[in-house]
């Protein structure tokens, strides 16, 4: 049985390298308030995925990036949500993903996302460094974020999100159902809300999930 199959629980799947990951964390507790689920994070390495998949990350592609900018710009003014240039970008997102992989509560790991979140997408601050992770969590998680059994855990959290289909960040899964990206919380409300357009008949579209490639790129 999937770990990720609690019908009250919205899993948000994420890695603090994405802008849009970001974003969909300030909306978040609301929604899940509204339709009475429990925010579940779940660090992943976003590299990680991108390995499993052969791509390289929007950052890589000059172009997208750009493009990509402009579209977090946007979307963070017309919602009036905190935003201002990361220290580095692309970093090393280890460090904060590990000491969010550390025990403690529930509460405690939603509140540690936060200052994590904001640190480096509102704050500027230097988040792949031990130091900065230290003033934010305390010693004592950056401590034990740098044991076999942390770091362990957040490669299980990434083989598990694999599993699950996850294939970038953020990524939400409720009920059985993934949603992609900062733009997908539409159709997530909708999919929440009894409203989702595909909802009534869904093999009616099997067909679309029969078609076969008929050209290829080498990679």
């Amino acid at each position: 049985m999937s770990r990720f199959a609690d019908s009250g629980t919205l899993y948000f799947f994420f890695d603090y390298i994405s802008h849009n990951a970001y974003l969909a964390w300030t909306q978040l507790p609301a929604l899940a308030r509204k339709y009475g689920l429990t925010i579940e994070p779940v660090p992943v390495l976003f590299a990680g995925l991108l390995s499993h998949y052969k791509q390289v990350g929007p950052a890589e592609v000059p172009a997208k990036s750009r493009w990509m900018l402009w579209n977090v710009l946007r979307k963070a003014k017309a919602l009036n949500i905190p935003l201002a240039p990361p220290h580095s970008h692309p970093f090393n997102p280890l460090a904060p993903l590990r000491a969010t992989c550390c025990e403690m509560s529930g509460a405690e790991r939603l509140i540690l996302v936060d200052k994590l979140f904001r640190a480096t997408w509102a704050e500027s601050q230097p988040v792949s460094e031990a130091a900065t992770v230290a003033r934010l969590a305390g010693e004592a998680v950056v401590v034990e974020s740098q044991t076999e059994s942390v770091k362990t855990k957040l490669r299980a959290n990434t083989d598990d999100a694999l599993q699950a289909g996850v294939f970038g960040v953020p990524t939400m899964l409720v009920r059985g159902e993934l949603f992609w990206g900062f733009d997908d919380l539409e159709y997530l409300e909708q999919f929440l809300d009894g409203r989702d357009p595909l909802s009534a008949d869904r093999s009616t579209y099997q067909a679309w999930f029969q078609i076969k490639p008929s050209a290829s790129r080498k990679r």
